[in-house]
C-alpha cells in the first residue's frame, strides 16, 4: 500500500498549524514554501482537511489556515482519511469464483481467508493511527528535533502570520 504525497504534506502542515497562536492563520503559500512542495497540490490537500473539519480556512490578506480543534482532539487517522478517504485498503474481487475446479453453483458463505487477513490488517492499521493524536505527534517532534531548529522554524512561521 502506498499513500499519496498529500498525506505526508497534510500531517506535516497540521503539525505546524498546531504550534500557531490561538487565532493565527498560516497561508497555503507559506506552508508550501516551508515544506518545499507545490502550492497548488497542497491547496487541494488543505481543502480536504477543511471539508473534514480538521482545519479552518479564512480569506483575505491575513488569511490562511489554522486547526479547527485542539491538536489532542485530532487523530492521525482523521487526517489520513480526510486525504485518502475511508475506503478499505484492500478490495476483494472474489477471483476465487473463477477457479475452474470449483463445482458449479458452489456457494461461499463468508469472505475467503485472504480477504479476512487483509481486512484484519486494515483494521489494525487504522486502529494504530486512531490511537495517535496530532498532539502526540507534535510532542514527539518537539522531543526529537533540536531546540535550535524548532526555534528557527517557529520564528520563520511567526514572520508569515
Amino acid at each position: 500500500m502506498q499513500l499519496r504525497n498529500q498525506v505526508e504534506w497534510a500531517l506535516h502542515c497540521c503539525t505546524v498549524l498546531a504550534s500557531l497562536p490561538g487565532d493565527g492563520h498560516l497561508s497555503t503559500k507559506a506552508m508550501a514554501e516551508f515544506h518545499g512542495i507545490p502550492k497548488e497540490y497542497l491547496s487541494k490537500a488543505l481543502q480536504t482537511l477543511s471539508q473534514a473539519g480538521i482545519v479552518v480556512g479564512t480569506l483575505g490578506p491575513s488569511g490562511g489556515y489554522r486547526l479547527a480543534r485542539p491538536a489532542d482532539d485530532i487523530t492521525v487517522l482523521e487526517i489520513v482519511e480526510a486525504v485518502e478517504g475511508k475506503a478499505p485498503t484492500f478490495v476483494c474481487t472474489e477471483i476465487r469464483r473463477n477457479n475452474p475446479c470449483r463445482p458449479a453453483g458452489y456457494c461461499d458463505d463468508r469472505p475467503c481467508a485472504i480477504a479476512r487477513v487483509m481486512a484484519q490488517a486494515d483494521q489494525a492499521w487504522r486502529a494504530s493511527l486512531a490511537g495517535v493524536r496530532l498532539g502526540d505527534l507534535v510532542r514527539t517532534v518537539a522531543a526529537e528535533v533540536p531546540a535550535e531548529i524548532l526555534e528557527r522554524g517557529a520564528d520563520w512561521v511567526k514572520q508569515r502570520l
